[in-house]
């Protein structure tokens, strides 16, 4: 598993993590790299990011078949951060709209707010989520609120 970047590496802007625990021939993130930040070294070995040569561009989270890497960025507000996460679901949330930020058991951690819905053409939408700084590192989905 992909260790946390530095505190030093949070604090300079968006950077891609990888949570890809399966050891399975798969390397599609590391070709989509444009800064060549991501490595694989044998193809059933787990993706390594080189932090320093990340700039959390997230073209690799598009290419993920695994849906295993997000982007956090400390430095969206004082007192928020953003995570971005891949979405292959429909309906798409809409801009603006409050929801319920899920950690990796689908437990609700807290609220975030939707910042961006970034379209790709692979069909692998990526979600710009507002979430409190205590909760960068948890929140990794969403649930749409029911419609009253």
């Amino acid at each position: 598993m992909q260790t946390i970047p530095s505190v030093e590496r949070l604090q300079k802007g968006p950077v891609a993590i990888c949570e890809c625990l399966q050891s399975i021939p798969c390397n599609p993130c590391a070709d989509a790299c444009p800064r060549r930040a991501i490595t694989v070294r044998e193809i059933n070995d787990c993706p390594v990011i080189d932090e320093d040569n990340c700039n959390g561009c997230g073209l690799c989270m598009t290419h993920c078949p695994g849906l295993a890497i997000f982007v956090v960025d400390y430095t969206y507000s004082q007192d928020q951060s953003i995570v971005r996460i891949p979405y292959e679901f429909f309906p798409l949330p809409q801009v603006g709209a409050s929801i319920s930020a899920l950690n990796r058991r689908g437990e609700c951690v807290g609220m975030a707010q939707v910042i961006r819905v970034q379209k790709s053409p692979n069909k692998t939408n990526v979600l710009w989520l507002a979430v409190p700084d205590e909760l960068v590192m948890e929140v990794r989905a969403i649930r749409l609120q029911e419609e009253q």
